[in-house]
């Protein structure tokens, strides 16, 4: 049975008053929390198109402190939820400290992370649009924030590397360098022109305009295979112009062999007849 004393107008008015209390601070931390998730996003793509304008900031370090600057801002805004709740924030700002050892052991992983990922803004081993290879994977760096690499693959898979692992093992960058050196196999039968085919082979690539004509196209035989002779020839060009003299090389050395009667040999199978 519900108390006589619980329905006079007192109890009433008084539980009306803490319900609206409740309401009302459940509704401004509601309130605070939204506004804060929108201006923290937006100042974060203030930040990149601010650098993105601005020829004296790289793009990485704009994209790593637009993403400092976001959680720094978050933080913020839970503090200031917490304290309509009637948490003081002298207390929480406390307890936080004396939580810090307990929180660090126990996030041991992420703090990795976040120490590799100023470690990789410092010193810069890749940036924003290089094509590298991060712990085993490859792909153009689209974002590095706090915690992770973001990848995209050739075949535009996105790939997160955490920053932790990215620092603490071997970091390929291919666009590092202005120029690239395209190293290219060939090969031809026993009986053909040797110095014959690597004319060929050195006009082709002196032909194509990306080629580079400093450091020289350098042709020579690698090695006498079982069934070829195997040459090498070693082209530099610009690193944005890889790909594209790779494989118009590949096909064009082959055009210019049928041309000039040079014969890339392939495995052939005799059947030898089994006398009875």
């Amino acid at each position: 049975m519900i108390p006589e004393d619980f329905l006079n107008p007192e109890t009433i008015a008084v539980l009306t008053q803490r319900a609206l209390d409740a309401s009302t601070n459940l509704l401004l931390a509601a309130a605070i929390l939204i506004a804060g998730m929108i201006v923290a996003g937006s100042m974060r793509k203030a930040i990149v198109r601010a650098v993105h304008k601005s020829s004296r900031i790289d793009d990485t370090l704009g994209a790593f402190f637009a993403s400092l600057a976001y959680w720094a801002l978050m933080i913020v805004v839970l503090i200031a939820v917490l304290s309509r709740f009637g948490v003081e924030t002298t207390s929480l700002v406390a307890t936080l400290g004396a939580a810090t050892l307990a929180i660090g052991l126990a996030l041991q992983g992420t703090l990795s992370n976040l120490a590799a990922g100023v470690m990789i803004v410092m010193f810069r081993p890749y940036g924003l649009g290089d094509w590298v290879e991060v712990a085993g994977q490859s792909g153009t760096v689209k974002d590095i924030n706090l915690f992770t690499t973001i990848l995209a693959t050739g075949d535009n898979k996105k790939i997160i590397v955490p920053n932790g692992e990215g620092w603490g093992s071997v970091i390929v960058n291919y666009s590092a360098n202005a120029t690239r050196r395209v190293d290219l196999g060939f090969s031809i039968d026993y009986g053909d022109d040797i110095d014959k085919a690597m004319a060929v082979i050195t006009a082709v690539l002196e032909a194509d305009e990306r080629v580079l004509k400093d450091p020289a196209v350098f042709t020579a035989v690698k090695a006498h295979g079982s069934s070829s002779i195997d040459i090498v020839c070693r082209a530099w060009c610009a690193t944005g112009d890889y790909w594209g003299v790779f494989f118009d090389a590949m096909k064009d050395v082959k055009l210019a062999f049928d041309k000039d009667g040079i014969s890339i040999p392939y495995p052939h199978q005799v059947n030898v007849a089994r006398k009875s």
